[in-house]
Formats: structure tokens, C-alpha cells, sequence
């Protein structure tokens, strides 16, 4: 089962840059357990709408069977963590 990892985010937006750090250091720590997968959402519109992302940042934390979790606005390393576990990472 594969663990991923979706970060929904923009330039534009202040708190997807509080989040990154968060992500990096969580990434660094498990390395290749999950794959973490950017999407930019002015870029990738068709992508966020698949996921009905309204605001950001939006996490999404799914395997190969579902959405595991999912996360708006800046999310604690502990939840992410623990969500990753379930999802199989």
C-alpha cells in the first residue's frame, strides 16, 4: 500500500508557507514511507476541483484504497504524522 501525501497550495498564500517547513522536516524524518505530492493550485485547477479543494492549505492524505485524511488550513506535524501511520506510511 502506498502512502501519499497531497499539498494543496499557491505562492499567493501565507499560510502554505507556514506549512512547508512542517512537510520538509516530516519528509526528511521518513523518507521514501510516503510520497509527498505538490499541487499548485492555480496551476493544477483540474486537480484541486477533483478534490473539492476550497481553501488553503488543504492536505489530503490517501493509499491506494482511499482518502485517508484530510486537513485545511495549517496542520500540526503530530496529526500528519499519525494520518500517515493509518494511511500505511
Amino acid at each position: 500500500m502506498t502512502a501519499r501525501l497531497l499539498d494543496f497550495h499557491a505562492d499567493w498564500c501565507g499560510p502554505c508557507k507556514t506549512q512547508d517547513p512542517i512537510l520538509e522536516a516530516i519528509q526528511e524524518d521518513l523518507g521514501d514511507a510516503f510520497e509527498l505530492q505538490k499541487v499548485n493550485v492555480d496551476e493544477e485547477q483540474d486537480v484541486a476541483n477533483q478534490y473539492q479543494v476550497r481553501s488553503l492549505p488543504t492536505l489530503i492524505i490517501e493509499n491506494d484504497e482511499a482518502v485517508v485524511d484530510r486537513f485545511v488550513g495549517v496542520t500540526q506535524r503530530e496529526d500528519i504524522e499519525a494520518a500517515l501511520s493509518e494511511a500505511g506510511a
